[in-house]
Order: C-alpha cells, then structure tokens, then sequence
C-alpha cells in the first residue's frame, strides 16, 4: 500500500514528481532569479535596452569603449564648468556635485581583496606547475580551450550581448513551458535509447556473422 507521502497528488505535473527544486530555486531564489526569470520586469527590460543600446553604440555606430568613455567624461565636465560658471555670474547655487575622494579604509579594503585573489590564483598556478592537483589542471585547461575557442569565433562584445539575451530569456521561456518541454526531452531521451539499443544489437549481430565467416574462411585454409 502507497503511503500518503508517496502517493502522487493529483493534478500534479511529471516535473514536480520528478524534481522538487523549481527553476526559481535553482538561480538562488533571490535578486538575480528575480530578474533572469522576469519577476522584476522593470530590472530586467532596462538590461536588454540597456544590452541592445550598447550594441548600437560599439557595433552599429562604430564607437569604441575609450572614444565612448572619453566623449562622455568631455560632456560632462564641459556642462559641469558652464553650470559653475553660470551659477557664479547668476548667483545662483553651484551644481550639486559632493566632494569625492578616497579614504584610506577604502584603498586598504580594495588592496586587501586585490591580494586576497592574487594569492588564491598564485597558489592554483604553482600547484598545476607543481603537478600537485590534476583535477584543477584540467579544469582549468579545458576553460582555456572554451575561452580560445569561443574567442577564436566570435569578439567579447557579441559575445556578450548573446550571453545577456540567452540568459534573460531561455531560463525564462523554459520555466513557462516547463512541463512540455519535460515530456519532450524525456521522448526524446527514449528514442535516443531505443535507436542505441536497436544499433547496438545489429553492430553485435554483424560483428557475429563477420566473426563467424573469418572463422571459416580460415578453417578452410587450414585443411587446404
């Protein structure tokens, strides 16, 4: 007899039966799965405009981050000078700009995390030159091999406004059609198998009668 805990409730869908986590969860349930799964619509619309204007700005128009950077920072100061110098002759209150500098707290917290990952890198590094953990080298190596590859396809920008449009959207579109999606893979999975099986058997049923025929082939040799 079926306990109550193990009897599927009805209604319920082959994923829940199958995998208790949801998608939500599997991103961390927090701020970031709020986002890649469009629960903040908001956050997540100003990303892909934000994503699709920079790919206006350094693909279709040519700009590059320095230029970009630069004719921003010239804008800036530009309107800033003239507002102080308007305000002055106007008598009128300067630009709301606070006084910006850095602490020493602040730079000592930045060296120390600076130092922090350098060590942690360093100590990977001699380890695989070392030859003392082989898992991390070829962890390690095979990342590299991805990145020179992915690299050697396409430039860091396409690269990454696909990355930023796949991963708001697919995570997205799959807990939405999770369920169906689910039954087809699980189809899918099956005819993978059965066409494996069916391979394997005609590959061992081949190779028999190959084997066989060799067998008496060189039997026949031998009496000869």
């Amino acid at each position: 007899m079926i306990s109550d805990p193990d009897r599927p409730v009805a209604g319920s869908s082959p994923r829940s039966l199958a995998r208790q986590r949801s998608v939500h969860d599997i991103f961390g349930s927090g701020i970031v799965a709020d986002v890649i799964l469009w629960r903040r619509k908001d956050v997540t619309i100003g990303i892909l405009v934000g994503a699709l204007a920079s790919w206006v700005v350094f693909e279709a128009a040519g700009y590059t981050l320095l230029s970009l950077v630069s004719n921003v920072l010239l804008l800036l100061i530009c309107v800033l000078f003239a507002w102080a110098k308007a305000a002055g002759i106007l008598n009128r209150p300067p630009p709301p700009i606070p006084e910006m500098h850095l602490s020493e707290e602040m730079t000592h917290e930045a060296a120390v995390f600076v130092r922090f990952h350098m060590n942690m890198v360093l100590s990977a590094f001699n380890d695989i030159v070392q030859g003392k953990d082989s898992k991390l080298f070829y962890t390690i190596a095979l990342w590299l091999w991805l990145i020179s590859f992915v690299g050697g396809s396409t430039d860091i920008l396409t690269l990454g406004y696909t990355s930023v449009v796949v991963m708001l959207t697919v995570p997205a579109l799959y807990e939405k059609y999770e369920d169906g999606l689910d039954r087809l893979t699980k189809f899918a999975c099956k005819e993978v198998q059965m066409y494996e099986r069916i391979y394997s058997e005609c590959l061992g049923k081949y190779f028999t009668k190959a084997k066989k025929w060799a067998l008496e082939k060189k039997k026949l040799l031998t009496d000869v």
